[in-house]
Order: C-alpha cells, then sequence, then structure tokens
C-alpha cells in the first residue's frame, strides 16, 4: 500500500554512485542516496514510494567518508578566537569557510586561556549553528583553561591562569560569564575543587577534558569517574609517561575506567608536536579513542611572521610556532586533511580508521553520532569525496556541494 502524498516528500533524490562508502568501518562498494539534507535508505524507497533517484551522480572512483569535526581549533587565517572584538561572528565565518576546502564540515572554535573580560565579550557573539554554503557548522566553544597547571601551562600565558575559589563551579560561571554554547572545557583535575567542577559541567552535558596538567594516574582516573572522557592533546602539556606513574597517558589502559565511559584522547597529528612512535603507541594501546584535532592558531593559511595567540605574540617559522623568543610550541599550522594522511603513514592504521579519527570519534566525544561522524541512514549528509591518498576532491553539508577542487568535475 503506497504512503499519503503527505507522507511523500517532493525534494529531489541525489544517488552519488561509483564510489567506496565508509559504512560500519569499513569502505563498501555501495551508492549514496541523499534527501533533504540526509542520508537515506534505498530500500526503503525503493518499497515505500517507488521511486528512482531524480539526479544520478558520477564520483569518479571517490572515497566517500563522513565530514571532518575538528574539537580543538584555536583559529585561522589571520582570525583568533580569544582576542576579543566586536564581530567575532564575522571570524567564526571566515574560518568556517575557509576550512571546507580541508574536509571540516563542523568544528568547536577553541579559547586558551584568557583574561575573565575576553570571555564575557567573546563568548555571547559565538553561536551553534549549522553549517553550509557560508562555512562549516559550530557545535560550540571549547574552553581550553584558565584552570589549568602553571607548570604545564604551555603557550598559555601564566597572568592568565587561575585556581578554583572556595565556590569552584561558581568561580568558573563568573569567570566564563555563561556556559551556553559551551561544549568542551579543559582543565587540570589536580587543582583543588575541580572534582565538584567536573560533576556540574557533566550534569550540563559539557565535555571535561584533561590537560595541561600534573595529575598523576589516580587523579586522572578520578575525574574520568567524576565524569571527565576527553583528554587534551596527549602526550603535550602533562607529564610524561613514566612506568611507575604513567600519569594522565595511562588513562588509555587503565582498569579504573567506570564500564559505561569511553575515554577519548586528542591527537596533534602534524608531524611536530608528537613523534611517529608516540602516535603509533597511542593507537595500538587505544585506538577508538583517538580524535585527530588540528589545535591550530591564528596563523594557519598565513605566510611565516608574528601573530597572535590570544595574549600572546607567536613566530611562525616554517611548519613551527613558538611564543615569540622562546621554543614553546604554541599551536600548530596544520590542517585537518593533512592530520589525516599524517596519521595514516605514520601508524600504518587502516584508510578507514584514519578517516573515523576524524569523524565518528569526535562525534562520538561529542555525543552527536547519531546525526554526525557517520553515513548511516537518517544522519545528516555531511561528507566528503576524496581519492586514494586522501585528498580532499568535495566538501558536502546537508547534501550540498559547498566546497569542490577545481580540477574535480563532478
Amino acid at each position: 500500500m503506497m504512503p499519503s502524498d503527505k507522507s511523500v516528500s517532493a525534494a529531489p533524490v541525489f544517488q552519488f554512485t561509483n564510489c567506496w562508502i565508509l559504512k560500519n568501518h569499513k569502505l563498501q562498494r555501495e551508492d549514496l542516496w541523499v534527501r533533504e539534507g540526509q542520508i537515506l535508505n534505498p530500500e526503503k524507497l525503493f518499497f515505500d514510494e517507488k521511486r528512482p533517484a531524480d539526479v544520478q551522480l558520477d564520483c569518479k572512483g571517490s572515497i566517500i567518508a563522513p565530514g571532518f569535526i575538528d574539537v580543538q581549533i584555536n583559529g585561522a587565517f589571520g582570525v583568533d578566537f580569544s582576542v576579543a572584538t566586536d564581530n567575532v561572528g564575522a571570524g567564526i565565518s571566515l574560518v568556517g569557510q575557509k576550512i571546507l576546502s580541508y574536509g571540516v564540515t563542523s568544528f568547536c572554535p577553541t579559547l586558551v586561556s584568557s583574561p575573565s573580560s575576553v570571555y564575557h565579550k567573546v563568548l555571547p557573539q559565538i553561536c551553534v549553528k549549522n553549517g553550509g554554503l557560508d562555512g562549516a557548522g559550530v557545535l560550540g566553544v571549547h574552553l581550553e583553561g584558565p584552570f589549568i597547571s602553571k607548570e604545564k601551562r604551555g603557550a598559555h600565558p601564566v597572568q592568565c591562569l587561575r585556581t578554583f575559589e572556595e565556590e569552584a563551579f561558581q568561580d568558573l560561571l563568573a569567570t566564563y560569564g555563561s556556559l551556553e554554547g559551551v561544549r568542551i572545557v579543559t582543565l587540570a583535575p589536580e587543582l583543588k575543587g575541580s572534582g565538584k567542577v567536573i560533576q556540574e559541567l557533566t550534569e550540563r552535558g559539557i565535555r571535561v577534558s584533561l590537560g595541561h596538567s600534573m595529575a598523576n594516574l589516580s587523579q586522572a582516573e578520578e575525574a574520568v569517574q567524576q565524569g571527565a572522557t576527553f583528554i587534551t592533546h596527549l602526550f603535550n602539556a602533562m607529564l610524561p609517561f613514566h612506568h611507575r606513574d604513567p600519569g594522565i597517558v595511562g588513562l588509555l589502559t587503565s582498569d579504573q575506567i567506570p564500564p559505561a565511559r569511553q575515554v577519548f584522547y586528542g591527537m596533534i597529528s602534524d608531524g611536530i608536536h608528537t613523534n611517529p612512535a608516540a602516535l603509533r603507541i597511542a593507537h595500538r594501546a587505544h585506538p577508538k579513542g583517538l580524535v585527530l584535532v588540528t589545535d591550530a592558531i591564528a596563523a594557519m593559511g598565513l605566510a611565516p611572521g608574528r601573530h597572535t595567540l590570544g595574549q600572546q605574540v607567536v613566530e611562525m617559522d616554517g611548519r613551527n610556532s613558538y611564543i615569540a623568543g622562546t621554543k614553546i610550541l604554541s599551536g600548530s599550522t596544520a590542517r585537518m586533511d593533512t592530520c589525516v594522511r599524517h596519521f595514516k603513514d605514520a601508524t600504518g592504521c587502516s584508510v578507514e580508521m584514519a578517516l573515523e579519527a576524524a569523524s565518528l570519534h569526535p562525534a562520538q566525544l561529542l555525543g552527536i553520532e547519531d546525526r554526525k561522524g557517520t553515513l548511516d541512514y537518517d544522519s545528516d549528509a555531511d561528507f566528503l569525496l576524496l581519492d586514494d591518498s586522501l585528498h580532499v576532491r568535495a566538501t558536502y553539508i546537508a547534501g550540498q556541494q559547498v566546497w569542490r577542487h577545481n580540477a574535480f568535475v563532478l
């Protein structure tokens, strides 16, 4: 029996053919069907509506993968998310538009440790929004600091760092001004009062990440038991692995993680922040938790020279960026597609694993894997067409082509 006309959409159905689809953790030779911004089940379409595709598109042997999700990006193309301006939204939009060519369809603008006045001015101007022709979607803000360790502050300015006052969570609220639109908070779990803060943030659906920290393993495990689920740029800005106390790194193989909880960890796979051997160790210890992040700064996409990272001046020298006058690394200038390719080459992992580390895993971290990070039926049609060497040929958001390489004609 055919459904009534009211239940059948008149919107065109697109069928992407001659492609390999990343589905159920494997590249599969089948077509991708899209309508009204969502992935369609072709069998259901046929049996319910007896309807063929309105438009067929030959993908010329491309790999189709979910769009990349960057949960730690401080800025790019001269835009620094940690600088208080009257038009933060314009900077967010510029970055969102430019990173489409790198395969990023959603991202979390990230603020480094800043004065409270900066949070109060910047955060109300960053709105969660869907992606489209004007740029990648904004999933919410990642607040990296200022409740972090002075000893492991990395490129964060020491004068901006804070410890929790007696009413820890109220202190955090007063510092940030608001938690509306915040998706991730990075903090050091060894700080007094952090336990209550982790619980309060988790109850609000905000992911807590451990980073810029001197925490030992037991402190890190306690933080996870309180609700933390992420590690900010593993190996960087934390105690180095030691066989008697592996510190935060030990969470990758800890037996003290609550049964229903998974720990994810960010990796900057730019060939600079993490030695390939360290990448391999992390990947082999806990492959399903690995989340590729760029940790890109305003200098990304620009020529070498002096740029900013929040309150600091940074110098870009080739692919390296340092706090001016030091050899302290200050974020990266890497693109997400470059990180994916380097991760695959450095670890020898499968194409599927490399792609999922930039799509499925960050979606799972944020709890949005029902609509992002997969090509499952009814999920958002945010996807990429890539060649066999994982260079992006075209980027789609909600089933609409938002970027295409000049040399690729669909």
